[in-house]
């Protein structure tokens, strides 16, 4: 079992850039400095908290070293700071020292005794916070960015820098091994399927189903495109190998299928709609094989979590044989397992454009037979509303929920609008407002989706922000009051100096092509 010529080449120039975007969108970069020149214990050795209390009442001895960089005026650290402090209390993380450091005076912290009189009046008694004036430390880690991570073994041998935000998986994998591959444990843990998480209350009007038909980069993005669809994602289904590499699936017989998990919203598609989607792109007679790719992870299924679905998908392919001679050889079964792929075979072919597909994506945009596209309106001012809470839990990924109604800050180059540039405009995620255009997008090189203006004035509101004992300006929308982010005088000078700071969570993109669809016409001037 092989992988196509192109898929191959594509998936080595994928991961390649995967690889180089990891390193630059989230900085986890490794850099192992000379011990010899940076004597980091005993350089930590000589510092204190703000309260005078020695670092050496927060370094054990035998015990591995996690060291978090932070600075008070970047707000990502600040919003890390309780979660933070969270983890000092946790036991788990009683197996290291677990400690931070500010830099009074070193890359734009403020002056030492200044820092040390701020900090009084946050209130995280349990996080260990070490001033180093000048950065000494800092420097000789060669820290550029807040918030890094340091890693040191039981030594006190440097291991490892990070350079970014790791979440609570990543810092207990780096305790356990400091060559952990972070990148397979996102803020979004691997979870297999089980009974057990079937039972779990989903959102009313959702149902899911999983199909697997060849390289699960084209399906993906094939079934994203389908309105009434809510989610798409990569995974391998109905093997026997636990948490598979790509590698498990595709060279060591894992059994797994590439498959796709399709969330849709059941009010506006019903189970054989999904499946005439899928079966006009795949070849249902073909054995293990679709396009150029061949190999068992290639065939062809359509896996159920409800026994009661089997009868519709039966009905579905046998109405399908009807346009065959050779018998249809699309697996019916229940869904036994499914993994997530890895991060960067996720919107792969938003990700790479011109990437490899074996599918007609565009196929997406055909009505089925039978069923004329609905017409959608314009988009009126009244029509802008924020649901309720228990609408919202349903609508929103935890992420998106936690950003807009929780004033909640996502990771720094985490989200895949920091580095998207195509005409569009961005809208609301709660309410569909449109906010922002991509003719006033910009990369600030923050982290974050920055515009230099709001599509119009008084499309967002603004508020006075005192949180984390700094005073900035936030941005939250006007409809339905989503938290976005925050508003800074630090932008293009020649487009009137602000830099309009967003969290990717609480938008939604809608390419310019899209725009009269989806009832957004009226606002394509605006993109230019």
């Amino acid at each position: 079992m092989q992988d196509s010529p192109k898929k191959s080449f594509a998936l080595k120039a994928g991961i390649a850039l995967a690889a180089a975007a990891a390193a630059l969108a989230t900085l986890l970069l490794p850099q192992i400095p000379n011990a010899e020149a940076a004597p980091v214990p005993q350089m930590l050795e000589k510092l204190q908290t703000p309260q005078h209390v020695p670092a050496k009442n927060y370094l054990k001895a035998d015990k591995p070293t996690l060291i978090k960089f932070w600075a008070s005026w970047c707000p990502l650290c600040l919003s890390e700071l309780q979660h933070t402090e969270q983890w000092a209390k946790d036991p788990r993380f009683q197996t290291a020292n677990l400690i931070t450091v500010a830099s009074p005076g070193f890359l734009g912290e403020k002056k030492d005794g200044e820092f040390q009189t701020w900090y009084q009046g946050l209130d995280y008694p349990a996080l260990p916070v070490l001033t180093d004036a000048g950065g000494t430390l800092a420097k000789s880690l060669n820290i550029g960015v807040y918030p890094s991570w340091a890693v040191l073994d039981k030594h006190g041998q440097v291991a490892r820098i990070v350079k970014g935000s790791i979440n609570e998986a990543q810092a207990l994998a780096l305790i356990a091994d400091p060559n952990a591959d972070l990148g397979r444990l996102k803020t979004t843990a691997q979870i297999p399927f089980n009974k057990a998480d079937h039972t779990k209350a989903k959102p009313m009007n959702t149902k899911t189903i999983y199909l697997a038909g060849g390289c699960f980069w084209g399906l993906e993005a094939y079934f994203q495109r389908i309105d009434g669809v809510a989610d798409a994602v990569s995974g391998y289904a109905n093997g026997h190998t636990e948490y598979p590499s790509y590698e498990d699936v595709s060279h060591r017989h894992s059994g797994h299928a590439e498959t796709v998990r399709v969330t849709y919203d059941a009010d506006k598609l019903s189970l054989d709609d999904i499946l005439q989607y899928y079966l006009r792109v795949v070849d249902p007679t073909s054995l293990n094989q679709q396009g150029n790719d061949r190999g068992e992870q290639y065939r062809s299924g359509v896996y159920y979590t409800d026994p009661a679905e089997q009868a519709v998908i039966a009905a579905a392919l046998k109405r399908e044989q009807q346009k065959y001679s050779r018998p249809i050889v699309v697996e019916n079964q229940a869904l036994q397992n499914f993994y997530d792929a890895e991060e960067y075979h996720q919107d792969y072919l938003i990700k790479n454009p011109n990437g490899y597909c074996h599918i007609d994506i565009k196929k997406a945009d055909e009505p089925l037979v039978g069923k004329t596209k609905p017409q959608t309106k314009g988009f009126d001012a009244v029509n802008y509303r924020k649901p309720g809470d228990a609408e919202l839990k349903q609508s929103l990924t935890t992420e998106q929920y936690r950003v807009t109604q929780q004033a909640g800050t996502e990771y720094a180059f985490s989200h895949e609008y920091d580095h998207l540039f195509q005409p569009g405009i961005y809208v609301d995620i709660v309410s569909g407002e449109p906010l922002f255009s991509s003719a006033d997008k910009f990369d600030s090189g923050c982290g974050w989706p920055s515009f230099t203006k709001p599509i119009e004035a008084a499309a967002v509101t603004e508020h006075d922000d005192t949180s984390y004992n700094m005073h900035r300006t936030e941005v939250r929308s006007r409809a339905a009051d989503s938290h976005l982010g925050h508003v800074f005088p630090d932008g293009p000078k020649d487009k009137g100096g602000l830099r309009y700071c967003i969290n990717g969570a609480s938008l939604k993109f809608i390419p310019v092509d899209k725009m009269d669809e989806q009832g957004y016409g009226a606002w394509k001037h605006t993109v230019r």
